[in-house]
Order: structure tokens, then C-alpha cells, then sequence
């Protein structure tokens, strides 16, 4: 996530920055000599060997002009031969989808040819299936079992 800092927020942080630095300079006019000038090295050393930030700046969208299309592989000399190698991937796809429906349409076919044998083939005519009162005899007879 790029998030630049809110000019508010850089106000506010350097005016913290002012604030401690005041209180810091404060509190070492009571300190010996000695002593203070090892903390005025020591923050000479510190704003000697800090980072310079630099400014971000935005980067302007860069569009490259080559005269042809970008492609993979070994450039524009393979011809009809990047051609070919580029259609294997979808030829399998096709062939795939066409394998998945042929299954699908042979078990559906199955599953129809099951139901017709069970009907053709049970001791009840097929008209008994389509008679209201039949499905009532099959619940009262679930039932009872």
C-alpha cells in the first residue's frame, strides 16, 4: 500500500520535533562542560550519519513504441511455427469440453435406459404409475413397513 504522508502530519511532526529539541536544549544548560560537549559531538555524529530522504516524486506512465507486437518465445521469425505451438493449449480445451458433454449426454442416457427397464420389466403396467391413487397406495404401504 502506497501512502504518502498528509502535509498536516509533516507540520505536526516538525513542530514535535521543535518542541523536544527545545526541552532537550533546556535541560543542558544545567550539565558541565565535559558533558555537553559529548553530547554536542554525539549529535554532530548523529545528523552526519542520518539518512537523506529524498523527495518522492509520482512517475509518469511510460509507453515504449518498438514498431511490433510483444510475443513470447523466440521472436517473429518462428512464423507459423509460434502459431501452431500457441493453438495446441486451446485445441485441448476444446477437445476436453467435447469429451466432458459426450460423458454427461452417455450417463444421462444411461440413467433413462435404467428407469425404462425397471418400468418395462415390474409386474405393474406403467399406466399404474401415473394413477393418483397408486402413489398413496406406495405411501401407506412405506409407512406400515
Amino acid at each position: 500500500m502506497n501512502t504518502a504522508p498528509h502535509p498536516s502530519n509533516d507540520a505536526a511532526a516538525d513542530l514535535f520535533a521543535r518542541r523536544v529539541a527545545a526541552r532537550m536544549t533546556q535541560g543542558t544548560e544545567d550539565l558541565p562542560y565535559d558533558i555537553s560537549e559529548r553530547l554536542r559531538a554525539a549529535r554532530m555524529q548523529a545528523l552526519a550519519k542520518r539518512k537523506v530522504v529524498a523527495p518522492v516524486r509520482k512517475a509518469a506512465p511510460v509507453v515504449l513504441h518498438s514498431g511490433s507486437t510483444a510475443i513470447l518465445g523466440r521472436g517473429s521469425d518462428g512464423g507459423w511455427w509460434n502459431a501452431l505451438v500457441s493453438a495446441i493449449p486451446l485445441m485441448a480445451l476444446v477437445i476436453g469440453l467435447f469429451a466432458i458433454n459426450a460423458a454427461q449426454d452417455e450417463n444421462g442416457l444411461n440413467e433413462v435406459a435404467e428407469v425404462d427397464a425397471a418400468l418395462l420389466t415390474d409386474d405393474l403396467p406403467p399406466e399404474a404409475y401415473a394413477d393418483p391413487g397408486f402413489m398413496q397406495f406406495l405411501k401407506t404401504a412405506a409407512a406400515r413397513n
